[in-house]
């Protein structure tokens, strides 16, 4: 069970400090540096404090983030332009369509992160982001079990770390919390041991793993794989572009005093 961050402390100081700022503000690194020079500080402290009670906290904060600006509203550090705000709407139907989904191959990919306004390399670069974090196993044991009508598992996925998988997931099970890492080489860092991953065949989503099927994608995984502080820079990059979509900021939106519901 992943332990929550001390969101109260932050959300209250984040609501406070956004009243002083300008209705016409955007979006830059130093937001709160007039209105109050202690926030981003006291964000990241509180970060990393939840990090040490649970490394798994990192990716739930990666994931979120992807979310919220997709759907509308330790290995790696970059500046983030603070400032965004959250929606006033909030609805499980806004998701199908707005996210990609594990069983995309890499058409269906390029073509959804192109629809947000990023290439194709961009949306190989982000991919990384499964370098950390967990899956349920109903995300990926179509390629285990029953893959098609010709074969019962994915002929693309090693046959050594698919044992693995049945072994973590056996067919039939009916727990709905049971997880893998994502990337059991390092599933805490954020690291370019994914792409390493993929080019053995190790990639856990068809959506991991298509990135091979594509001779421009190929080679993006290769270089990432090999030039590990060339796919960071990217990545920062790809993060920082990601957080400017649809962005609300002013009196636009709010900032909730709990992230799962609007304020009343």
């Amino acid at each position: 069970m992943s332990t929550p961050l001390n969101l109260s402390r932050v959300f209250k100081l984040l609501v406070v400090v956004s009243f002083f700022q300008s209705v016409h503000s955007q979006l830059q690194v130093g937001f709160y540096t007039t209105s109050c020079t202690l926030a981003e500080t006291i964000v990241k402290d509180e970060v990393q404090k939840a990090f040490f009670r649970d490394p798994g906290v990192t990716a739930g904060l990666v994931r979120m983030h992807f979310h919220d600006c997709f759907v509308r509203t330790r290995g790696l550090g970059y500046d983030v332009p603070a400032g965004r705000r959250d929606g006033r709407v909030s609805k499980a139907s806004d998701i199908p369509g707005n996210l990609p989904l594990p069983t995309f191959n890499v058409n269906n990919l390029t073509q959804h992160f192109a629809n947000k306004g990023f290439t194709q390399q961009e949306m190989v670069t982000l991919s990384g982001a499964h370098t950390i974090g967990r899956s349920h196993c109903t995300s990926f044991s179509n390629r285990l079990y029953n893959f098609n009508a010709t074969t019962n598992q994915d002929p693309s996925l090693d046959p050594a770390y698919a044992a693995q998988l049945k072994q973590q997931c056996p067919q039939g099970n009916t727990n709905a919390n049971l997880v893998v890492p994502m990337d059991p080489a390092s599933p805490t860092v954020t690291d370019a041991s994914y792409y390493a991953g993929i080019l053995k065949n190790r990639g856990l989503f068809t959506s991991d793993q298509t990135l091979l099927t594509n001779s421009a994608t190929a080679n993006q995984v290769k270089q990432n794989a090999r030039i590990p502080f060339l796919w960071k820079n990217k990545f920062s990059a790809a993060m920082v572009k990601m957080g400017q979509l649809e962005v609300l900021t002013g009196n636009a939106g709010e900032i909730r005093a709990n992230c799962r519901v609007i304020n009343s």
